[in-house]
């Protein structure tokens, strides 16, 4: 109880190291750490634009949320695990934490439920409707998908439409889906 009370392990830790920066009670009595110094960590890579939207948004799961958000209509946790993609729900918070942190994505809370959380896209986040479309043309001509040709052509002469009517259900806070059970809700 001694050794408690005047804790001389201090003493000799401060001699040892210098001023305690960090002390462990539980772990351990008979030492106190210094603080770790660590090297900044860079904010990009380079300086290269790809490499810099690479590390927002470049991991698969962050551009699924995107596009469940863009396109699908989705705005809750639940709805994104239960997209159909697979994404554990450790992975799905992790990936809500950093879109919202990168400023691409806001949480609010749910008009209906105010406990629940609601997430939308920023102004930052609906300007990726123009690289989502092109990744969704991209992937419809370049593999097998379930898009219907036609569908592909169709989207493909009506670029533009699609990324202002994406723009516009996003302005007047529409929460109908351009995409409802695969089948998309496109004018022409």
């Amino acid at each position: 109880m001694e050794i408690l009370r005047h804790r001389p392990h201090r003493r000799i830790a401060s001699a040892l190291f210098g001023a305690p920066k960090c002390h462990l009670p539980y772990a351990s009595y008979i030492a106190t750490l210094p603080a770790v110094r660590r090297k900044p960590v860079p904010k990009h890579r380079s300086g290269c634009p790809v490499s810099v939207s690479l590390e927002v948004f470049g991991d698969r799961w962050s551009l699924l949320i995107v596009r469940d958000l863009m396109i699908r209509g989705f705005h809750s946790f639940k709805e994104f695990q239960e997209s159909g993609e697979g994404i554990a729900t450790n992975i799905l918070a992790d990936r809500l934490r950093r879109l919202e942190a990168t400023g691409i994505i806001a949480a609010e809370a749910d008009t209906v439920d105010r406990r629940r959380v609601s997430y939308r896209l920023t102004e930052k986040g609906i300007d990726l409707a123009p690289v989502l479309l092109e990744l969704l043309l991209w992937g419809a001509r370049n593999a097998e998908t379930a898009l219907p040709c036609a569908q592909i052509e169709g989207m493909v002469k009506h670029r533009d439409e699609i990324v202002s009517e994406a723009r516009r259900r996003w302005k007047n806070r529409d929460l109908t889906p351009l995409q409802v059970d695969g089948e998309w809700r496109l004018p022409w």
